[in-house]
């Protein structure tokens, strides 16, 4: 199977080093001015590992169409540019394969609406998503993932594909509500991110639970599986999300509480704004993620949100 990745970040490259170890012909675009990509062009190595030979790497797009999927691994608010550049290249019967997680903030579109609404509605697409962070996998740390699609034979064929020692996959049953599990748990690690810098992460448990109902109730509302928010994409990545040293949404969250400065990406970021939008679009009360909203761009102060979620009204857990 020919394999052509767009984008050599952090998961790009981990995507490209793990198919090419279970046997794929795998092949790497980088943009010529990105620093990293010229990182991995001069000695094939990043912070994270190191690319094999077998590795195909290249700066020319127009190289990569040839092939029998294309995975996309970008941030969520850059996808739209990217499609936009290549919807006269790429072939409409070639798989696209979207590995990230977020909601574009313009538009509240999750990634696999933003394709069909650059390449077409026929388009055939599908996400991977789940837990696990590229530092562990390449330690041999194996952890279980998801891949879902409109199309159930297209999740298959790429599941049985894809599956290993290392990554064990699981069929989605619902695009929709898998893709709003992914996004919203980066707020979730934001807030627990929060949490730690508060000396409170004692609440991380009653964190988690009443996240998963939160956004439970948001996947029902838009007409989609709520069961999704107890699966890999959502419930399932809390421990890479709301623990692991290596979560950036979780170190955000830190960094904002403590009043220092932090500079990598941290998705949730923007997820929480566009979250915002859907619920007053879909008329469902977010509260974990409007606390996290008031303290990033309302500038509240912490300890004052969080006693407020605290005085909310009493009810019944279910």
């Amino acid at each position: 199977m020919k394999i052509s990745i767009i984008g050599s970040g952090r998961w790009g490259s981990f995507i490209a080093w793990y198919l090419d170890k279970i046997g794929k012909d795998v092949t790497l675009y980088g943009r010529k001015n990105s620093k990293r990509f010229k990182e991995l062009l001069e000695n094939r190595k990043n912070t994270f590992l190191t690319l094999p030979d077998s590795i195909k790497l290249t700066t020319d797009l127009q190289s990569i169409f040839d092939a029998d999927c294309l995975i996309i691994s970008v941030g969520v608010q850059n996808l739209r540019e990217l499609l936009n550049e290549i919807k006269e290249k790429v072939d409409i019967n070639i798989p696209i394969i979207l590995c990230m997680k977020g909601i574009e903030l313009t538009t509240a579109m999750l990634p696999s609406q933003i394709v069909k609404d650059v390449l077409g509605k026929d388009k055939k697409v599908l996400i991977w998503v789940g837990p696990g962070h590229v530092q562990d996998f390449t330690r041999g740390i194996p952890n279980c993932m998801v891949i879902d699609s409109e199309d159930k034979n297209l999740i298959k064929k790429f599941a049985d594909s894809f599956s290993s020692d290392l990554i064990r996959f699981y069929f989605g049953t619902d695009l929709i509500g898998n893709e709003i599990g992914a996004a919203s748990k980066n707020v979730v690690g934001i807030a627990a991110g929060i949490l730690d810098g508060l000396n409170l992460s004692s609440l991380k448990g009653a964190l988690m639970a009443r996240a998963t109902r939160e956004i439970a109730r948001l996947i029902k509302k838009m007409g989609k599986d709520e069961t999704c928010a107890y699966g890999l994409c959502h419930l399932g990545d809390y421990e890479a999300t709301v623990f692991s040293k290596f979560s950036n949404n979780r170190r955000f969250g830190e960094s904002l509480c403590k009043g220092e400065k932090f500079d990598k990406l941290a998705e949730g970021v923007y997820t929480t704004k566009a979250l915002m939008i859907l619920s007053k679009k879909y008329n469902v009360e977010l509260p974990i993620t409007k606390a996290v909203y008031r303290v990033i761009y309302e500038k509240e102060n912490v300890k004052d949100v969080l006693d407020s979620l605290f005085k909310r009204s009493l009810k019944k857990e279910f």
